[in-house]
Formats: C-alpha cells, structure tokens, sequence
C-alpha cells in the first residue's frame, strides 16, 4: 500500500472503524456500520457520528465527534449507548484535530455517509497497515500506541 502525499480522510475514517470493529459490533458476528459526517466551512468537517447496527435494522449511535461546542454537545468525541473505544476515540481526536493534512471528501451541501459492511481478516490488516501509516506520515507520538 503506497501512503505518498496526503490520505483521504473518508478511507481513514473507514479504516479505524474497521480496526475498532470488535468495540462497535459488542459480540455480534455480523453488523454494518455508517460513519456520518458534515461540514462546518469549506473544506473543514464540523462533526461525524459513528452508528452501529449489531442487529438487522436497529441502529444506535456509538459515537460522534464536534469539532465546535454547542448547547447540545460539547468539543471531542463522546460515546453513547454503551460503547467504548480506546483506539478509536484516539484515533478519532487525531485525525479531526489534523483534518487539513488529509484530502477530505467534496462538500456536497449535505451530510456526507460512508457504508462499511463486515471487514474480511485482510480488510483488518489493510486497515491497520492505513491508521499507523497515518499517524507515522503525520509524525504523531501516538503512531504505536493508536490502536490501543
């Protein structure tokens, strides 16, 4: 896998949900999950929310992240529902916070969704090999310690 130049945000995205699979899906042997995201100025995503659906059309919210506070939300990334992930909650705070150094998806004028279905043992590894690349280009203290 070749990580020349800057990553796209969205296969990042995709790639450290794919890595926190086992914390979203609580159990479950198969499940899908949607990452929904919006912007807040061009070129700058204001908030993504991570929903998980372990059981066929029952969908819960994970987690989301805020890139600016409001009367409903704070700053960060807050889990919901009964999850809990540490690697992803690291790697979320990471990647919001140095947003600019990946190519972020087109604004559309809309709130933008990634589909990810059950990953395969190589889409982990693909995934895994993704996020610390990430973090090693973008020289964070954080890039062996992301996915914990």
């Amino acid at each position: 896998m070749k990580h020349d130049g800057n990553q796209s945000l969205e296969r990042t995205l995709e790639s450290a949900v794919i890595v926190s699979w086992a914390d979203l899906m609580q159990g479950a042997q198969s499940g899908l999950i949607h990452i929904e995201y919006g912007f807040a100025l061009p070129g700058t995503l204001d908030y993504l929310k991570v929903w998980s659906s372990p059981s066929r059309g029952r969908w819960l919210l994970a987690c989301e992240y805020w890139m600016s506070e409001s009367a409903f939300h704070r700053v960060g990334v807050r889990f919901d529902n009964g999850y809990e992930s540490a690697g992803l909650s690291n790697v979320l705070e990471h990647v919001m916070q140095h947003q600019a150094c990946f190519l972020l998806p087109e604004n559309m004028g809309r709130a933008g969704l990634l589909q990810i279905p059950n990953p395969t043992e190589e889409d982990r590894s693909v995934a895994d090999d993704w996020i610390r690349a990430a973090f090693e280009r973008l020289g964070s203290p954080l890039a062996g310690a992301a996915l914990s």
